[in-house]
């Protein structure tokens, strides 16, 4: 997965907060989701890739996916987590 250095630079895009790894729960469920086809990303598409890990936001209302072990830090690939509740 992401090396911890790499971890350590990162924030999200939008407000410039620290962002953590995703947990393998948190991982199953957006897999999951993305698997029904529920779930959407900010830019309003519906996420048809898994994702290989993720990137929470400090205050966890987003996630930003890792494909291939890219963090894809973009603001409208973000996904929020209340899609999950």
């Amino acid at each position: 997965m992401l090396h911890q250095d790499l971890l350590d630079i990162l924030a999200c895009p939008e407000n410039k907060t620290p962002v953590t790894l995703a947990d393998e729960a948190l991982v199953a469920k957006v897999n999951a989701a993305v698997e029904a086809r529920t779930l959407k990303n900010r830019g309003g598409d519906v996420v048809e890739e898994r994702i290989d890990g993720g990137l929470v936001r400090e205050d966890g209302a987003y996630l930003y996916p890792i494909r291939d072990d890219i963090p894809i830090m973009l603001v409208n690939e973000a996904i929020a987590l209340d899609q999950l509740t």
